[in-house]
């Protein structure tokens, strides 16, 4: 299982499983902010899943977020 990076909504977005029923995302906001998520999914489809977790997931905290996304940590501000 690997990180999958895409484009939703003109916003760059990564996501990868942490198994194969949960789901962590990282997301640009505007501004160059970002922020990631996670939450369980069915594990069927990842490519259709990671859009609910960026929608309705839990916000890991930073200090998280930024060992799972170190690119985004590099690139973005964090949103707070």
């Amino acid at each position: 299982m690997s990180a999958v990076e895409t484009v939703w909504n003109g916003r760059r977005v990564c996501y990868t499983p942490l198994a194969s029923r949960v789901l962590v995302v990282a997301i640009e906001g505007g501004g160059g902010y970002w922020a990631a998520y996670v939450d369980a999914v069915n594990g069927e489809n990842h490519e259709l899943e990671w859009e609910n977790v960026a929608r309705h997931g839990t916000k890991l905290s930073r200090e998280i977020a930024e060992i799972m996304f170190p690119e985004f940590a590099r690139e973005f501000i964090w949103r707070p």
